[in-house]
């Protein structure tokens, strides 16, 4: 009997043990990224921000192309910024890839005129006429200790919603804007889906295009202030 008490007395010590150490470990991840831009709402700044993302070309390099029209919204809790959150919108019909050759004579059946309408409004690929929004919304962030972030949303792609991981990290951070005064910070962030997962799989098979997207994102952000405080 008085083994088994010693027994439970070591398991309970060591179940307390772990506790501590992953509530350490949660406070050192929070102490290690400190942020000076104040608590609050905070939209991204278009004239500093980009998004694109990539898929491989026949196996022989990666093709980016991007976004032009987006829009972002975070709300940070600077004290805890797990605790924070992001949304993100796009226009699947703002797709560029810079591909100025010449498309018909190659596409000759191709309804469409260039190679980024194409990608824009086919069916094949973003469906933009049917499907005019491709979002992105956060559902757990968390702090890791080497200052990073691991944020977790839905990603909701040609009406298929799935989970994507990014992995994030503040670039910089200021109380006050130098030129408007109210709170401003950047991020990197970066992360992979498979398209077909949203039941684009065109070319997959054979793999002329290839089914991982690579997302790189890096913005800018100004906090939300109203007409009177600016």
């Amino acid at each position: 009997m008085n083994r088994l008490f010693i027994i439970l007395a070591a398991a309970l010590t060591l179940s307390a043990c772990s506790d501590s150490s992953n509530k350490q470990a949660a406070d050192t991840a929070q102490k290690t990224l400190t942020i000076s831009a104040p608590s609050g709402e905070y939209k991204n700044d278009p004239y500093h921000s980009s998004l694109s993302f990539s898929v491989t070309h026949i196996g022989l390099a990666n093709y980016v192309m991007r976004f032009t029209d987006f829009s972002a919204v975070l709300q940070l809790d600077a004290d805890k910024p797990a605790d924070s959150t992001i949304e993100l919108t796009i226009n699947p019909a703002s797709i560029t890839t810079d591909f100025d050759g010449d498309y018909k004579s190659t596409h000759k059946q191709s309804p469409f005129n260039t190679w980024d309408e194409d990608l824009a409004q086919s069916p094949k690929f973003l469906n933009a006429g049917e499907h005019p929004h491709i979002t992105f919304s956060s559902t757990s962030v968390e702090a890791n200790t080497d200052g990073s972030l691991t944020v977790v949303g839905d990603l909701t792609l040609l009406g298929q919603t799935h989970p994507v991981t990014l992995a994030a990290r503040l670039v910089g951070d200021v109380e006050k804007h130098p030129f408007f005064g109210f709170g401003a910070l950047g991020f990197s962030a970066t992360g992979t889906f498979k398209r077909s997962q949203f039941g684009m799989t065109h070319l997959t098979q054979p793999p002329l295009v290839g089914d991982d997207v690579a997302v790189s994102f890096e913005g800018e952000f100004h906090q939300v202030v109203s007409a009177a405080a600016q």
